[in-house]
């Protein structure tokens, strides 16, 4: 790719529809930041410290950083970093609407069991995909957006492939240790009581273990607080709702088992960082109702 931007405007509001655009320092990463799109990031090559949300990462050439609306983070360098980044907003390819086809909900993106990040071992075929979506922004005319997004397609497509490859993206979270059964047992309980359930409390009633051990083992796994793995599986849904359906805040508070809409209003907004009517207002929302 040449060394320059190569960006499409969403012309309705103004607002990002697809970027594309090469680093060579970490200007444009060294702050915490949220956007209100999706950013995938190719670490080429340098050493930098990546942080995300609360958890930190050293992380050095070849790898793939994926990064969801509104989800804070910062890329500073260590040693002089350069690679590509992909934006796109959920307007312009829909994510939730598409993961029949594509499952990128849970495992690139909104992965809250796993890493962002993963290992590129061989760039080349990601890098002509993005050559590609660059000719097409510059002299596409006809059909550049259905064109744009069967690109988009095939390289999320291709980093999905490339992540179940990646035997070490656990490892890079869990600083290789192996999974305890507990916490599998934790995860597929989150998974079936994330509405009704909303405290470390009950989850170690549900398992029968002591509240402080099962902290414990997360902090050491998953490298966040319980509490804060609890709040996120509950957000990922929020803002499933948020954005597939026209449902008032209130039914969406109600779904998830919180009877205060202002209380989950300000859950909600403590957790992403604007309340959930900014965040449909600036990601979208009732796209499977139209």
């Amino acid at each position: 790719m040449k060394n320059k931007a190569s960006t499409l405007i969403n012309e309705t509001n103004g607002e990002l529809a697809f970027k594309l655009f090469s680093f060579s320092d970490d200007s444009n990463f060294d702050h915490i930041q949220r956007h209100n799109y999706y950013s995938i990031i190719l670490l080429l090559k340098g050493e930098a410290q990546l942080q995300i949300e609360l958890e930190k990462y050293t992380i050095s050439n070849k790898k793939v950083i994926c990064i969801s609306p509104y989800q804070p983070y910062s890329l500073k360098s260590i040693k002089l970093i350069s690679g590509i980044v992909l934006n796109f907003h959920s307007d312009f390819f829909c994510t939730y609407k598409h993961q029949n086809e594509i499952e990128t909900e849970g495992i690139l993106f909104h992965n809250i069991f796993g890493p962002s990040f993963f290992n590129l071992p061989n760039e080349e075929t990601l890098l002509n995909i993005m050559t590609q979506m660059e000719l097409e922004i510059t002299h596409g005319k006809i059909g550049q957006h259905e064109s744009l997004v069967s690109y988009l397609k095939i390289f999320l497509i291709s980093i999905l492939r490339i992540k179940n490859l990646d035997t070490d993206s656990e490892k890079i979270a869990s600083k290789g240790n192996s999974k305890p059964q507990i916490l599998q047992s934790l995860i597929n309980s989150i998974e079936a009581n994330y509405k009704t359930k909303h405290t470390p409390k009950d989850y170690s009633e549900v398992l029968n273990i002591s509240s402080t051990v099962l902290s414990k083992l997360v902090k050491d796994y998953f490298n966040k607080t319980l509490t804060k793995l609890i709040a996120q599986r509950i957000v990922v849904e929020a803002k499933r709702e948020l954005y597939l359906t026209s449902k008032s805040v209130k039914e969406v508070a109600f779904l998830l088992g919180y009877t205060d809409e202002y209380y989950f209003s300000r859950f909600f907004k403590k957790q992403v960082g604007v309340s959930p009517n900014i965040y449909r207002k600036t990601v979208g929302f009732a796209k499977a109702e139209r």
